[in-house]
């Protein structure tokens, strides 16, 4: 293990500058929105081996060469982290997996149909196993580089390292991020009533008591999407942000939502059921957030959540550990307030976060339940497969710990197009234009960053 303190800097975006170019290059990005939610920043390039899942296969690349596996994803990653190094003080992180694991992996978990178009093709997962990471403190002010050392090629860069994020990089000159045509959505307002009628009867019938519909949209796009995610950081920061520069696509996040935390034998989830706007007026926006905390329909929706991921949880928690220390919490964000619950639990003997992960994928939040039922409808009703979206955003230590967020509010740029998804839950109480207007209101940070870069406004349903 090695680790040695650097300068500290409040704007971390400044010293990714210095890697932000480079394959797998990742930023999980705290966003600086609360004290409380957004302490720790993480950086880390320059991955020793990586894992793409496409399909039935897992492409493994390391110092060692390229091999393919049919194996189980999460037991190849489990491999590829190897034995478990002790953790060190309060640093959430000092060298591990990053990288997301999509929604569609749920297909290696669970027989589902396969109806969606799958036009997106990205792969399932993809993941870094990264041997240095710088860690930044914004509550202590204080800022790390550490690793395992499980790399020898780590020992020659660290000099390089500890220059590179020792102070703020110099602005390179970068192309402009422009969208270069209007947003359109996978649904019209009648499609997605057609598709919310569907959900209901589906209700009344008995198959579930709770669906998460989406609609997708696209834009076509050219330049630097590293320069639309700094913009995206200001205009919507978010706890469980993130920006991931992959081979074969960029991904800018600023999710609102944990998925799973583990450190030590303590688990938490935190999900998010229920949404009000924010409507920039106190006195307004206060009643909203109070009209929030009160409703009834957005309690029982979050508190099916709850049940759900108590369910998943215990899968892998010893046995009467798992409980509900907070239940609809209003939490307010740029651009919406939310209900978020608490549900935590220890892991059982002989399980890890990868257990969890596996356990528990993919959240219950953005599914719905029962979970595989409510899964099979999303893909007969929801044109396009889900991609990314609605997976997760994850750390996994060397130390066994592990960090991750829900992929919701997340956007996509791959080969010239820019991919952002909007859901809600629906439940028997339901209002069609009220949820089709959530997923608007959930949208707006990605459609004000579209209208941003190329002053284009509006969306075309089609």
């Amino acid at each position: 293990m090695r680790i040695e303190e650097l300068p500290y800097h409040a704007d971390t975006a400044a010293l990714f500058e210095a890697v932000a170019d480079e394959p797998w290059a990742v930023f999980l990005d705290s966003g600086r929105h609360d004290p409380a939610r957004s302490r720790y920043d993480i950086v880390a390039a320059a991955p020793w081996a990586t894992l793409v899942t496409r399909g039935p296969m897992t492409e493994i690349r390391s110092g060692e060469g390229v091999r393919l596996s049919p194996e189980d994803p999460f037991q190849l990653l489990r491999e590829m982290l190897g034995e478990k190094t002790p953790a060190h003080g309060t640093l959430p992180f000092h060298g591990g997996a990053i990288g997301y694991f999509g929604y569609d992996l749920g297909r290696r978990l669970e027989r589902l149909p396969a109806t969606a178009r799958d036009d997106e093709a990205l792969p399932e997962m993809a993941i870094g196993i990264y041997d240095w990471a710088l860690v930044i403190d914004h509550t202590q002010r204080r800022a790390w580089l550490a690793s395992p050392e499980r790399s020898p090629a780590t020992a020659t860069l660290w000099g390089e390292l500890r220059k590179r994020f020792s102070a703020p990089a110099a602005e390179r000159a970068r192309r402009p991020f422009r969208t270069l045509s209007e947003v359109r959505s996978s649904f019209t307002p009648e499609q997605y009533v057609a598709a919310f009628d569907r959900v209901m009867r589906y209700i009344e019938d008995g198959d579930c008591y709770q669906v998460n519909l989406a609609q997708r949209f696209e834009a076509l796009a050219d330049g630097d999407p590293w320069t639309a995610y700094q913009a995206l950081r200001i205009m919507n920061p978010a706890p469980f942000a993130a920006y991931l520069n992959l081979p074969f696509a960029q991904v800018l996040s600023a999710s609102p939502e944990r998925f799973l935390q583990v450190r030590g034998p303590h688990v938490l989830t935190q999900p998010i059921k229920g949404t009000r706007p924010r409507v920039g007026h106190p006195r307004l926006d206060a009643q909203m957030a109070e009209d929030l905390r009160v409703s009834e329909k957005d309690r029982a929706e979050n508190v099916m959540i709850v049940d759900l991921l108590r369910n998943d949880l215990a899968k892998s928690c010893r046995l009467g550990s798992v409980r509900v220390p907070r239940l609809f919490e209003v939490q307010s964000f740029p651009s919406v307030h939310h209900l978020v619950s608490c549900v935590e639990g220890e892991l059982a003997p002989g399980r890890d976060a990868l257990d969890l992960l596996r356990g528990c994928f993919p959240g219950g939040s953005i599914t719905g339940a029962p979970k595989l039922r409510a899964m099979e409808i999303i893909e007969e009703l929801e044109p396009y497969r889900r991609g990314l979206y609605c997976g997760s955003i994850a750390y996994l230590g060397c130390d066994g710990a592990m960090d991750s967020s829900i992929a919701i509010r997340t956007l996509v740029y791959r080969r010239g197009r820019l991919l952002f998804w909007a859901g809600g839950g629906l439940v028997a109480d339901s209002q069609a234009q009220a949820e089709y207007q959530e997923t608007l209101d959930k949208a707006a940070p990605f459609l004000r960053l579209v209208q941003q870069c190329a002053g284009v406004s509006g969306v075309r349903r089609s």
